[in-house]
């Protein structure tokens, strides 16, 4: 039953993600408008399809939409190692990195082989590292069958930056970020630990961390939301920025609703 909750919430968010509903409108669309008695029906489709990707595209949607799930949790500040740490923070004796995807390639270093948002948490967790000397290091994340797993490339990312072997903790068994929770609480316990990931994803990870009993401190990387410094022209037009920012806000917020109710969601 798990894994066929697990592949229709994958099918279901599928094709409610911006883009795949856009084209799905637009085809429909395009059928009824070749069958003579369908051309008023035709027409709508094709139009509300249009209609939805060009907002979701705009790049003012997607920055108001992923922007408040960004600023729930403020990133940690720029601190000098030896100084004191928010007590929060000084308390975590792990750092939790949650998966955010690679290519499988021998060709590349690790640091290559992670998509941009696995990057941005991997350097985040690297910095925190220097800041919490003694606290082990939990990547998280799984792999094709005879490939290295996320987690293993996350851990050989960052100790080409310089980050000890012996820090690692991999976990490899979950598939989604209720997985990962899962793992991490056989690993931790109720310990503090500070998390990160993507800060678009931090609201929807910390309320299934808690939700699991688990405790984290929550260190956002990779903002994606940043409002520009100045008014330019390009930043009121469409762009593929535009739809990836509104389809991870679309997706956060149908994975966080999906926790809810089902009632694996903390406070």
């Amino acid at each position: 039953m798990a894994a066929f909750l697990f592949w229709l919430k994958k099918a279901v968010t599928f094709w409610l993600m911006p883009l795949q509903a856009s084209l799905t409108l637009i085809a429909l669309g395009v059928w009824l408008l070749l069958r003579d008695r369908h051309l008023r029906s035709g027409k709508f489709f094709t139009c509300l399809g249009l209609l939805l990707l060009l907002t979701c595209s705009h790049r003012q949607v997607g920055l108001s939409l992923l922007g408040p799930l960004e600023r729930q949790f403020p990133a940690v500040p720029e601190l000098a190692v030896g100084y004191s740490l928010p007590p929060d923070l000084e308390r975590c004796r792990y750092i939790v990195v949650l998966g955010g995807g690679h290519t499988d390639t021998g060709l590349l270093p690790a640091t290559s082989q992670l998509s941009p948002y696995a990057l941005g948490r991997l350097t985040e967790a690297v910095r925190l590292s220097r800041l919490l000397p003694e606290a082990s290091i939990i990547t998280c994340g799984p792999g094709a069958a005879d490939r290295p797993t996320h987690a293993e490339i996350l851990a050989r990312a960052a100790q080409s930056l310089g980050v000890a072997p012996e820090r690692f903790v991999l976990l490899d068994q979950g598939r989604d970020t209720e997985g990962e929770a899962q793992a991490i609480r056989g690993a931790v316990g109720d310990a503090p630990f500070a998390l990160v990931t993507s800060a678009w994803h931090m609201p929807r990870a910390m309320a299934l961390m808690r939700g699991a009993g688990l405790n984290p401190y929550p260190c956002p990387a990779d903002f994606r939301a940043i409002p520009p410094d100045a008014f330019a022209l390009s930043d009121w037009l469409w762009g593929i920025d535009g739809l990836e920012k509104t389809t991870w806000a679309v997706y956060e917020r149908l994975g966080l609703a999906w926790a809810r109710l089902r009632g694996r969601a903390g406070s």
